[in-house]
């Protein structure tokens, strides 16, 4: 599953330390899933295994920080070997009576998972986003979030602060060996996109014919905005171009050559190499970049100490 590391303008939990957030992810999905099948089989079998409860009084949010800024060294260390407890305590799957195979209960997993995954997204110990309809109804996110590996950072349509202006980027997906800058084109089911080299192209859809702005004028501006913070920064990270449609089709066959075009005819195919493509752990270069596209990120959240009255009844209209 591919860490959504930043979500529009959202506050977000790996803003604060990616490294120790990215790593702590990865050992939670498989602890959690670990439980999670042993309590699967245990009902499966006829075994109702209960985890042994220790009651202790709940720390407050004050002393969870406190705690968490005065542990020595040595004790950080030994605690980079296993999950942490607060974070252990954030996330807890459960079976439902519906899991009747080991393929039900990982997609039950997957999509808790998924839930957990937008809540790192969107909030962090002392301050939350709210998060916008849209995104919990995109599925596009969802797909790229559920089936990519672990090892892949995503940053989903991220507001960028490019000399104080804010750039509206798309999709910028780290992997250990390159990022993608990813333009989506996606409009009614099998529509038609015939494009050239002009300012405007044309979408087809049945008998109708509209203009619309060249797709790859967004894509080329988001490449030349991440090249020149990787210069900046020193950062060796090749940058690939993608133009996607999962539902459409896209007709341009002079498309430059630093440039991949993927439609309803490729999506398959392409996202399945991009799945298998590398299984090499996380790169310095890959957390670098993250790292200063992040810093760079415009982030808008309200405090959990002290929220607005707003909040909850926007929230409400949003979902």
């Amino acid at each position: 599953m591919a860490q959504l590391i930043k979500i529009s303008d959202y506050v977000s939990r790996y803003e604060n330390d990616l490294s120790h957030y990215t790593t702590q992810f990865i050992r939670l999905k498989r602890y959690q899933w670990d439980r999670l099948k042993l309590q699967w089989q245990n009902q499966k079998d006829g075994f109702f295994f209960e985890e042994e409860v220790v009651e202790e009084e709940k720390p407050t949010l004050f002393q969870s920080l406190a705690r968490r800024f005065k542990k020595a060294p040595e004790q950080e260390e030994q605690e980079e070997e296993h999950v942490d407890e607060d974070i252990l305590n954030q996330f807890d799957p459960f079976v439902t009576g519906s899991a009747s195979s080991m393929e039900q209960l990982k997609r039950q997993y997957t999509e808790q998972l998924y839930d957990f995954q937008l809540k790192w997204a969107s909030s962090t110990l002392l301050s939350r986003s709210t998060i916008h309809g849209k995104y919990r109804r995109d599925t596009l996110m969802k797909q790229f979030t559920q089936k990519l590996p672990d090892n892949f950072l995503m940053m989903y349509e991220p507001i960028i602060q490019i000399k104080k202006a804010p750039i509206e980027m798309n999709i910028l997906l780290l992997t250990p060996v390159q990022c993608y800058t990813i333009t989506v084109l996606e409009h009614e089911d099998v529509a038609a996109f015939v494009g050239g080299s002009e300012r405007f192209w044309v979408k087809k859809y049945g008998e109708h014919e509209q203009k619309l702005l060249n797709p790859l004028i967004e894509l080329s501006r988001n490449e030349s905005i991440v090249q020149q913070i990787f210069q900046e920064e020193e950062i060796e990270l090749p940058i690939k171009k993608v133009l996607l449609s999962r539902n459409g089709y896209i007709d341009y066959p002079g498309v430059p050559f630093d440039t991949t075009i993927i439609d309803r005819r490729t999506f398959d195919e392409w996202f399945e190499q991009l799945r298998r493509q590398s299984t090499a752990p996380m790169k310095l270069a890959q957390y670098r970049a993250a790292n200063r596209l992040l810093q760079l990120c415009q982030t808008t959240a309200n405090s959990m100490l002290f929220p607005t009255e707003e909040e909850d009844l926007e929230e409400s209209e949003e979902i």
